[in-house]
């Protein structure tokens, strides 16, 4: 199928009638809506817990019980199949009746996260011309209140509905009715609208249909056993792709599993909560995982339950990986996933060589992998190039974004994900970076991961990014922002850092050329370290110091 969009607007790009009749005839798309999710969830474990979070727990039946009345409470707001409905909710428990109520009545959640204000959420009301706002009355100490009071005031919004204290909106409590009856059927359809996870620019709008996404959980659970037995504990946002489906609380409720809801990922909350609960897995980012390790050694909490910590939504370097088994003593999972589909896992039973050292393989027999150079040619394994990916689960074309998805797919459907990888001859990835995340100092091209790597190993630094910082003579030179370790003896100078990068075997021209030293780093809400602020940053310092 050729994907070449033409300047008629197209909500979604479906895949061909081909391939849709394969995955079909081989059982990865099955009918059913993520509706079914907890319809069986009630029919096969009805008692059983399956969500707790900070104030109370929900049964299996409890779920999908509340869900129906709040599909009939919807429905009467004038709630409608394909009408989307922006949900923008903490790690609460409300979360998990709302979106199978909407998915009971084939409206189309979009998944904004807690972190996204009035910029984010006016662009996904445009986008996606929402008719609805769920949100919560307030979380970490923001009242999202004043932000709807912001957004109703440029956006078409018919209801703003909250849980908790409502004010002069509606209010979730209001809205159970007497349960619906038939739920909506449609697997072919736009199940949901997940985000893109770019640094630069504003998310792009992701359409995931009930087929795909629901085949994507599904695979997840197989290839991380997640079973009756299994606790996962959501510290990341559960809205967020990697937490929601990979395998995430969808995963972790289409496997009987019970799912903790934690307020934020702090060492201290999660770690008695593991300890209180028993969990057994749990997802986190990079950054996340290097505070955690931290914090680990010397908590007093027994985090003996623990058999499994995933660690995606960026490279994890090998020296930070290598830590995980030492002081978690439970096996590692590396994940390298988007949102627009594509997911690749290290396999529990891999050896740790493939498990420190790569970002893992594909999880489907028919995802589709090609690794390219600049002019488009498929590279030999193990040489860095551009990944671009297709199959049944990544999309064909972001949602009502036709001038992008021009250049984001090509004319036979691959979607270009940005990524510059290495594949081994197993098939497993190894990230190298973006295709943009490079210094290009004087002509020679410096790979920020790789420094970074490196620099991870040193016993004092906790974290570290590299980013370009302007050069009147080089065109652009490299800056590290380090966060120094909590047992960092002292702070290491640009001489220390590079001397013991030398030391490492790196060439001169990739040494840092500045070091800037934080106390934290600034994250995107999808808990990425947000490269683009801290270039930034560094301009402007040098901007200051040039006039200075």
């Amino acid at each position: 199928m050729k994907n070449k969009i033409n300047s008629e607007e197209i909500d979604f790009t479906p895949w061909n009638n081909a391939d849709c009749q394969l995955y079909k005839e081989q059982g990865l798309w099955i009918n059913k809506t993520l509706d079914q999710i907890i319809t069986q969830g009630e029919e096969k474990y009805t008692d059983k817990i399956a969500v707790i979070d900070a104030n109370k727990s929900w049964t299996y039946k409890e779920i999908n019980n509340n869900a129906k009345k709040l599909a009939t409470g919807f429905k009467e707001l004038g709630i409608e199949e394909n009408d989307k409905v922006i949900v923008q909710l903490p790690n609460i428990g409300e979360y998990f009746e709302i979106i199978f109520a909407l998915f009971k009545i084939g409206a189309i959640p979009v998944y904004a996260l807690p972190a996204h204000r009035n910029i984010e959420i006016e662009q996904f009301c445009k986008i996606s011309k929402a008719k609805s706002y769920i949100i919560a009355e307030k979380s970490a100490g923001f009242d999202y209140r004043n932000l709807a009071r912001k957004i109703k005031s440029s956006c078409a919004l018919e209801n703003i509905i909250v849980c908790g204290d409502a004010e002069e909106f509606i209010s979730l409590d209001s809205l159970y009715r007497a349960p619906i009856k038939k739920a909506y059927e449609n697997s072919t359809s736009v199940a949901l609208l997940q985000l893109s996870g770019g640094t630069t620019n504003i998310p792009k709008l992701i359409p995931r249909t009930h087929d795909d996404y629901y085949y994507s959980v599904r695979e997840s659970v197989k290839i991380c056993e997640l079973n009756v037995n299994s606790v996962f504990l959501a510290v990341l946002p559960i809205a967020h792709n990697f937490t929601h489906s990979s395998p995430g609380v969808l995963g972790a409720l289409y496997a009987g599993s019970t799912i903790v809801l934690a307020e934020n990922g702090s060492a201290d909350l999660a770690f008695e909560l593991i300890e209180k609960h028993k969990v057994t897995l749990t997802s986190l980012v990079p950054p996340l995982a290097m505070i955690w390790l931290s914090y680990a050694k010397a908590t007093t909490k027994d985090l003996s339950s623990l058999s499994l910590i995933q660690v995606g939504g960026a490279k994890f370097s090998a020296e930070a990986a290598k830590k995980i088994k030492p002081v978690f003593k439970c096996q590692l999972q590396q994940v390298f996933g988007m949102a627009e589909g594509l997911i690749n896992y290290t396999r529990l039973d891999d050896p740790d060589e493939i498990i420190f050292n790569t970002q893992g393989r594909p999880m489907s027999p028919y995802d589709e992998i090609k690794v390219i150079d600049k002019n488009g040619l498929e590279v030999a394994d193990g040489f860095p190039g551009e990944l671009l990916t297709r199959g049944p689960y990544t999309i064909k074309g972001y949602f009502r974004a036709n001038e992008h998805n021009n250049n984001a797919f090509t004319s036979d459907g691959f979607y270009r994900t940005g990524d510059i990888v290495c594949k081994n001859k197993e098939g497993y990835i190894i990230v190298e970076g973006r295709v943009k995340d490079q210094i290009n100092r004087g002509g020679e091209k410096v790979s920020a991961e790789e420094v970074e790597n490196l620099l991870l190993s040193h016993a004092s630094i906790q974290d570290v990014a590299i980013v370009a910082m302007p050069d009147k003579l080089m065109g652009e030179r490299s800056c590290a922002f380090i966060l120094l370790s909590n047992n960092a003896e002292k702070k290491p100078g640009i001489g220390d850092i590079r001397h013991f990068l030398e030391n490492k075997g790196l060439a001169e021209y990739k040494l840092p050329d500045r070091i800037e030293y934080t106390n934290n780093f600034p994250m995107t809400s999808f808990g990425k370290i947000n490269k683009q602020s801290l270039r930034s940053i560094i301009t402007e310092k040098t901007k200051t110091a040039e006039l200075a």
